[in-house]
């Protein structure tokens, strides 16, 4: 493999072209409109016009990026995550020109991408699931009786997708109807897809998954776990690795579920089985993504392990070069996704130039980027601009560290989440470990904690002036 393609834009493919000139493989952009300028065009090797801005005439235009590939003989393709990642399509039609897709086959994805098929794929294998149904629900009868019968609340899930939608909580048989209907109107919206299912909502959830690597060879292993609790709008803010209340014995059980989970739809490449785990640290299979997370660094950092490197090198069909057993978590780490968005109005995005943009450096604190100062943040994408690693020996360690590189990171011309990853980092909660997904919905007061802030700075602020004035004091004297 000599040349890849990277088929994505943002922090993630500036990750990727990292990787691929450490181990000296040419490296292949694509940008829109909006990303003329983007920072992952000026690192690639080469780079190409896709397309408009819109995703859908550009990162999402299976058949230009295949053009593209084809045209300047492109050896394999990144897919990074979101966008054509979990594409069957995208898999087959790579398959049929003999371009390597750097990631698991369509098969896995097709068998992992529905929940429904995902729930039938595992349940032989013994693998815990969370109550409720393997099957997709029609009849507003037969949901209420499932709801009676597996106790309420219940949860009504949209078979395809995630991030929240088709997703209603119902607490009772009189609510079943409307919110049926919802959920159904919402995933044939979103995914094209109305089927949904009920599972029994856990009410105090942690959101635990666990990284695999898998070759062509038959060997998979898991690379620990990552909490990944501190959520809003069900989208995952803060991570971290290993979770905090894990014992020895979860851990190993849930490696080796995740691993069934892997071999149940004949899985190569790197993917996360995700859990959902109560309060009494029972764990229920959620689903499987099958691709690269956002939140990988925080494992990559406990393990030592370069994970985009492993795709590269399962896609090229060498087989692992360790076993579970040679795998150990090393000290501590927690990612926080900084995102161009408000916390203090709603979450909105804050669309407009990067006046300023420093990013924190030291010892253990790693930046996932892809924007520089003067960068404008396009309205098309996600709007994550980056992502701030940390590790450490200790949990304790970790949140200190990332308390000073947010400190450190300057961030002026639009709104981010950088005072609300603080707020995460302070908060009790958190620091002795006692939290779930609700973490957010329970915490986050917007005008409390802006205040707090804002009389923080005031405090610092009055007291830089005290110390320069007595510094002047003290020289004036000498």
């Amino acid at each position: 493999m000599k040349k890849v393609l990277i088929a994505n834009r943002g922090e993630i493919a500036c990750r990727v072209i990292r990787t691929l000139k450490k181990m000296g493989i040419h490296s292949v952009a694509i940008y829109s409109d909006a990303d003329r300028n983007a920072l992952h065009v000026k690192l690639a090797d080469e780079s190409y016009y896709i397309g408009p801005s819109p995703s859908s005439e550009s990162y999402l235009a299976l058949d230009k990026i295949i053009d593209i590939a084809l045209k300047h003989e492109v050896d394999g393709i990144h897919p990074g995550y979101g966008f054509l990642s979990e594409n069957p399509a995208f898999a087959l039609k790579l398959a049929s020109l003999k371009i390597k897709l750097i990631g698991p086959s369509a098969y896995s994805m097709e068998v992992m991408g529905d929940k429904l098929s995902a729930k039938d794929a595992v349940k032989k294998f013994g693998i815990p699931m969370v109550p409720g149904t393997d099957y997709a629900l029609s009849d507003i009868g037969e949901a209420i009786r499932v709801g009676e019968n597996v106790g309420y609340p219940v949860l009504i899930k949209a078979s395809a997708g995630g991030g929240g939608k088709g997703m209603k909580i119902v607490n009772n048989s009189d609510e079943m109807k409307d919110q049926m209907q919802l959920a159904v109107n919402e995933a044939t919206s979103s995914f094209g897809n109305g089927a949904v299912f009920i599972e029994k909502f856990v009410t105090s959830p942690r959101h635990v998954e666990i990284q695999i690597l898998a070759d062509s060879f038959g060997n998979t292993v898991y690379l620990f776990e990552r909490e990944c609790s501190i959520q809003r709008r069900h989208q995952k803010v803060v991570e971290e690795a290993p979770s905090a209340v894990l014992t020895p014995e979860i851990r190993k059980a849930m490696g080796e579920a995740a691993v069934k989970v892997a071999k149940a739809c004949q899985y190569e490449g790197a993917g996360t089985v995700e859990f959902l785990m109560d309060d009494a640290l029972n764990f229920y299979f959620l689903e499987m993504n099958t691709r690269l997370q956002v939140e990988h660094p925080v494992t990559e950092m406990i393990t030592g392990l370069d994970l985009v490197e492993q795709q590269i090198r399962i896609a090229r069909g060498e087989k692992l070069s360790f076993v579970q057993d040679d795998l150990k978590i090393n000290g501590h780490a927690i990612e926080l996704r900084i995102y161009a968005e408000d916390p203090y109005d709603n979450f909105n995005p804050s669309i407009n130039i990067l006046s300023k943009y420093r990013l924190p450096v030291g010892d253990g604190i790693r930046v996932d980027n892809g924007y520089e100062e003067g960068s404008p943040i396009p309205i098309y994408y996600d709007p994550m601009l980056a992502k701030l690693t940390v590790h450490a020996e200790t949990r304790t360690g970790a949140i200190q560290k990332m308390l000073y590189a947010i400190q450190n990171f300057e961030i002026e011309g639009i709104a981010s989440t950088l005072n609300f990853g603080a707020f995460v980092m302070k908060h009790p909660d958190f620091v002795k470990g006692h939290f779930d997904t609700n973490f957010v919905q329970k915490n986050w007061t917007p005008e409390e904690i802006k205040n707090k802030f804002e009389s923080e700075s005031e405090v610092a602020a009055c007291l830089a002036m005290y110390l320069l004035s007595a510094n002047d004091q003290r020289l004036n004297t000498v």
